[in-house]
């Protein structure tokens, strides 16, 4: 492991009008998930730890992720630590289940941020009315403390800005514009600022393009980072080593050269096993139209890949994992 014994200068961040005050850096779980199967479970763990000892005080997860049991005993020790999870609940009743499922699942009683997960545009939020009328009651009890959406999309981000109640806004932009399913870099910069400039909390996601972007991390970061708007940004850390990599790249300090190697040539993709049964349930469910058919089997166009691995969700014979 890569132990740097320094503290952590991480800048402190309020998330729009929501008055929410978290580090700069969030921590995204998906790469400690099951989902993507990178790490174990309890490997998973210790880099969360380390992360927060480190001065990262917030943590991106969603339901799909399945990773709540992973995340819990951890959350247990660090009570002060933000949690931010997401569900693709459509109805009231749907959403209601998900929140129950949240706090007993995290272990807490109230959810510092509930996003509905992957909305692409004012059709999407429209039908997912229920749901978002139950995300506004639950803040009104108390039981979530802000609400808002993740997406993929430009119409997502302005649909978003404009939704009443709408806390935070969890948008996917990097500097290739990598993943982003409607519309250009400039595209997404405008609905950014759009959000902004109504208050909305913002905080980027695929900062890495889901590591495509990962041999130019300067850039990459420094991008996303000097986006007006733009208050914080989630990063995929599966290892310790990419911990350090990433504070000390916000820090701007020197990274020592058996660091950046062992982060930078850590090579990742979508593996797809050779059983695979060519059902198409994968390719119905990418939003990045990366999969396809061919003699039978599933294949992936590799640039179009963000390696989020929610395909896998899909596959009933678990033929794809993130590797």
């Amino acid at each position: 492991m890569f132990l740097i014994q320094e503290e952590s200068v991480l800048q402190k961040v309020t998330l729009g009008l929501s008055g929410l005050k978290v580090s700069e850096i969030c921590f995204g779980s998906l790469a400690i998930s099951p989902l993507q199967g990178r790490v174990t479970c309890e490997r998973g763990m210790e880099v969360l730890r380390y992360a927060v000892a480190r001065g990262i005080d917030w943590i991106d997860t969603a339901e799909i992720y399945n990773n709540y049991p992973q995340l819990k005993p951890v959350l247990r020790e660090y009570p002060e630590v933000i949690v931010v999870t997401k569900s693709y609940a459509v109805t009231k009743q749907e959403i209601a289940d998900s929140l129950e499922k949240a706090r007993m699942g995290l272990g807490r009683d109230v959810i510092d941020v509930f996003l509905l997960h992957e909305q692409e545009s004012h059709h999407t939020l429209r039908g997912h009315a229920g749901a978002w009328e139950g995300l506004l009651e639950a803040k009104a009890r108390g039981l979530v403390s802000a609400i808002g959406i993740s997406t993929h999309a430009v119409q997502g981000v302005k649909a978003g800005a404009l939704q009443p109640g709408l806390d935070v806004i969890h948008p996917l932009i990097n500097h290739k514009g990598l993943g982003i399913i409607d519309g250009t870099v400039t595209d997404m910069l405008e609905a950014i600022r759009f959000a902004a400039d109504l208050g909305m909390g913002i905080y980027a996601m695929k900062v890495f393009g889901g590591g495509h972007l990962a041999s130019t991390p300067d850039e990459a970061i420094d991008f996303v980072r000097h986006i007006p708007g733009i208050q914080a940004m989630a990063l995929g850390m599966s290892s310790v080593a990419e911990v350090e990599y990433n504070l000390l790249l916000l820090e701007g300090k020197d990274i020592p050269e058996q660091l950046r190697y062992a982060v930078q040539h850590r090579v990742r993709k979508l593996y797809i096993a050779d059983w695979c049964q060519g059902c198409g349930k994968c390719i119905d469910h990418c939003p990045q139209t990366a999969l396809y058919l061919e003699h039978g089997q599933a294949r992936v166009t590799a640039h179009k890949c963000i390696l989020c691995g929610y395909c896998g969700r899909y596959c009933p014979h678990f033929c794809l994992k993130i590797v």
